[in-house]
């Protein structure tokens, strides 16, 4: 059985460094039409005033509108990083961190007060998201759903000039590379992305019931699940399957790279501006 389990890994590592593909870190240029539609979204949310509390996958999102807007030949957004009131005296596409990693309360709280300290008098557009971190295996997503969509109500009833963005929980990639074929093959795969990401879909799939179709949502778990074929990143998992991040979009399982914070600063300027319209 050993020289048997042997031969079978060996193969395995033929077929896994023979197979190679595009990593996605090169850098997404703009086809015509995408222009078009790229420097519309722009021209739309030129004049806006608009805040996004984010962490580090938020970073990588602010570079992918940094990208698009660099190849558009028109507006461009008035991006910076800040949460001051002044700031909002003028467009502006205004971002910064909320809260701290793997507390979710905290981002709720954090923006609350950002909304409180004057933004929410000022702002068209408001809107955080939480990190995948937030929402592992162990969370008691209920709970969290509840504790979020309260405190949303809440925004809404303060703030009624501002339009509240919904924003679906990014996702993890499943390691696809050598040393996770070869555990898998072993029976020794680690289930801990999968386990998370069930929860993060459960999540999500609470916040797509509540608000799609009733008030704005940035369905940003879908985008980076969608392929660049358009096909859907899924896995199986306790009998379901559950949406994954696309492997070529992130270069480290989490954060996106070049060719996936493009696609999904593209989607979030496409939902941003329907609301503009």
């Amino acid at each position: 059985m050993g020289l048997i389990r042997l031969r079978a890994t060996l193969i395995l590592l033929i077929l896994l460094v023979t197979a190679c593909g595009k990593n996605g870190t090169e850098r997404t240029m703009l086809n015509a039409d995408e222009k078009k539609t790229a420097g519309r979204n722009l021209e739309l949310l030129s004049g806006a005033k608009i805040f996004f509390g984010h962490q580090s996958v938020g970073f990588n999102i602010v570079d992918g509108l940094n990208d698009i807007s660099s190849q558009s030949a028109g507006k461009k957004l008035n991006i910076v990083e800040t949460s001051n009131p002044a700031d909002f005296d003028r467009p502006v596409f205004a971002h910064a961190k909320v809260g701290t990693n793997c507390d979710p309360s905290s981002k709720l709280a954090d923006f609350g007060r950002i909304m409180a300290s004057g933004v929410g008098e000022k702002a068209d557009i408001a809107f955080f998201k939480f990190c995948y971190v937030d929402i592992t295996a162990n969370s008691d997503v209920d709970a969290i759903f509840k504790e979020y969509a309260d405190k949303m109500t809440e925004f809404k009833a303060k703030y009624p000039k501002v339009t509240f963005v919904h924003v679906t929980v990014p996702l993890m990639a499943i390691d696809r590379g050598l040393k996770a074929r070869i555990k898998a093959l072993l029976g020794r795969a680690d289930q801990t992305v999968l386990q998370d990401n069930a929860k993060r879909n459960a999540f999500n799939a609470m916040l797509l019931r509540k608000y799609k179709g009733q008030e704005p949502v940035f369905d940003l778990a879908s985008i980076e699940a969608t392929t660049p074929e358009g096909a859907m990143e899924s896995l199986e998992f306790g009998g379901n399957r559950y949406l994954a991040l696309y492997p070529g979009y992130t270069y480290d399982g989490g954060h996106l790279n070049n060719r996936g914070r493009q696609r999904v600063a593209e989607g979030l300027l496409s939902t941003l501006s329907s609301l503009r319209q």
